[in-house]
């Protein structure tokens, strides 16, 4: 336990339930905790629940696709912990911005939405942490994204726009790593606990011809154990990745995804 012992992390999308698990769990390690999104108030709700669990956490409303509001925010939290460890993207999307007809009838401004404000957000917040963990030679710099960056879905741009973020990764590894700061992601599959996916499932409803029980069937079956990873496994897996026992880990996605696809 405490493998995050007072670090200093910041994490962007707090308020999402990926970004939510990954705030407790880091929590329930020992880390301070500046959690941020577009949305104040599903922050706070994140927060709440980490202080009323003993933990430490403050909500804070910043847009991360907004680079003056980032580097405020994180002026903020050097001039009161001295430092930043952990800088964790955790940017959602509603799929209803992105799900669309055939990519043959998309519009490039549909199309072009999710690779543009997932590869921004996570450039700017991984560029501005990195400038202040820098200087301490030391510091973790975390992402999510989706097997939709390996396989082919009709899902529009985000698959295109995972895969931009996997490749940022390895391209801030490179440039990083002989600096002491490490960067890593995690790819999860599709978890029924998330919002997300009953959007999905909403959206494309009529067109695939299948019910919630099916489709989940169908997300399941897709993986080794033939059941749903957990948002608390997630966590688990983010505080890991955080920690000082995954130090050789780095420029790298972890699968999380059951198995669901092959390395």
């Amino acid at each position: 336990m405490n493998e995050l012992k007072d670090k200093v992390a910041v994490i962007y999308g707090a308020g999402g339930e990926i970004g939510g698990a990954v705030a407790r769990a880091f929590a329930r390690e020992g880390a301070r905790l500046f959690l941020t999104g577009r949305r104040l108030s599903p922050v706070e709700a994140v927060a709440s629940d980490i202080l009323s669990a003993g933990g430490v956490a403050e909500a804070a409303e910043v847009d991360a696709l907004d680079e003056q509001a980032i580097d405020k925010h994180l002026q903020f939290v050097v001039a009161k912990t001295g430092c930043i460890d952990i800088s964790f993207n955790a940017l959602g999307n509603p799929p209803a911005k992105y799900l669309g007809p055939s990519l043959v009838e998309m519009d490039l401004q549909q199309f072009s939405m999710p690779v543009t404000s997932y590869i921004t957000s996570y450039f700017l917040t991984a560029r501005l942490a990195a400038r202040y963990m820098l200087p301490n030679k030391s510091g973790v710099i975390m992402t999510v994204t989706a097997p939709p960056a390996r396989i082919g879905t009709p899902n529009g741009g985000y698959g295109p726009s995972q895969a931009a973020k996997e490749a940022l990764t390895r391209y801030l590894s490179k440039e990083l790593a002989p600096q002491g700061i490490r960067v890593v992601g995690l790819q999860p599959h599709g978890m029924p606990e998330t919002a997300t996916i009953r959007e999905i499932f909403e959206s494309r409803a009529k067109t695939m011809d299948l019910t919630w029980e099916q489709f989940t069937g169908y997300l399941a079956g897709m993986n080794h154990p033939k059941r749903f990873l957990t948002l608390a496994e997630v966590g688990n897996a983010a505080a890991f990745l955080a920690s000082d026992k995954a130090s050789g880990m780095m420029g790298t996605t972890v699968n999380l995804t059951l198995g669901a696809l092959d390395d």
